[in-house]
């Protein structure tokens, strides 16, 4: 199963629209507190999202929790600093995409501690990102591309 990891995201709209993501392709949805928003039902509500019951989440208090947990596995970060392109990977049944906060991505320490891993989605020179709920939607699709769209019509 395609895991889709957030590290501490703060905007309850972009999490709902990833969830929804999540939910029309089997992806699991981990989210890597602190987060910058509660997820209370008002919350998520607003955010417009009526697919979380839909989606597999796994929460976790923090970043060392789960990389206890998933640390030896397939790994992807997404980055603008990752020197390979996001189509120039493989991505396995099981990989973890790992996506960063919407103000400032990932942590420094953990894009250099995993810098193989690191991939980027190009853009046009000056551009500081892309949404995150479209990087992560642009990514899954090619994971899922990569394995024939496995269990989706």
């Amino acid at each position: 199963m395609l895991n889709i990891v957030l590290v501490e995201p703060e905007i309850p709209q972009n999490a709902g629209n990833i969830a929804r993501t999540c939910a029309c392709t089997g992806a699991r949805l981990h989210l890597v507190e602190p987060m910058g928003f509660r997820p209370t039902e008002k919350n998520l509500k607003r955010a417009g999202c009526d697919y979380w019951n839909e989606v597999d989440i796994v929460r976790w208090p923090c970043v060392e929790a789960f990389l206890e947990a998933h640390g030896d596995g397939e790994l992807h970060l997404f980055t603008g600093q990752g020197a390979r392109g996001y189509r120039d990977v493989a991505y396995g049944a099981d990989a973890f995409l790992l996506f960063g906060r919407e103000s400032r991505g990932l942590d420094q320490g953990l894009i250099d501690r995993y810098a193989d891993v690191c991939v980027r989605i190009p853009m046009r020179t000056g551009a500081r990102s892309l949404n995150l709920s479209n990087a992560v939607a642009i990514a899954a699709y090619e994971a899922l591309a990569q394995q024939g769209f496995p269990t989706l019509l």
